[in-house]
């Protein structure tokens, strides 16, 4: 099954000079093989390639299901220099989350089952 990031990560964004940091955290550890698949140093450069990323590092921290990617050069020179309006980067996070990946249905399910039965609980369905 296909799903945005978004749906199964939460990141956060930050800056040091040109060099934009992001930090993906999975919601559910049963996520990370999956994101760790398919969500590689190549692929975060292919999403940023508009910005034209010098380089892009991955590391792996799989103790808390997450992973930290360094990429260097996106942000115009960074927040002195820069004319664009997010010099530090803080909404860049949100291009990576739309990015979308491959997760089997069953992880899918597990992660919506509890707000589906909550719905059908409040129409008041069985």
């Amino acid at each position: 099954m296909k799903v945005r990031l978004q749906d199964m990560a939460n990141a956060r964004s930050g800056d040091k000079g040109d060099r934009l940091n992001i930090a993906l955290v999975c919601r559910d550890p049963a996520h990370y093989a999956a994101v760790a698949a398919q969500v590689t140093a190549e692929r975060v450069a292919q999403v940023f390639a508009a910005r034209k990323p010098s380089r892009v590092v991955r590391y792996d921290l799989p103790k808390l299901a997450a992973f930290n990617f360094v990429l260097d050069d996106v942000l115009e020179g960074g927040v002195n220099a820069s004319l664009g309006l997010d010099g530090h980067g803080k909404s860049l996070s949100f291009l990576l989350l739309a990015a979308t990946v491959r997760v089997p249905a069953a992880l899918v399910e597990r992660e919506t089952a509890p707000l589906r039965l909550a719905a059908e609980r409040h129409r008041g369905t069985p």
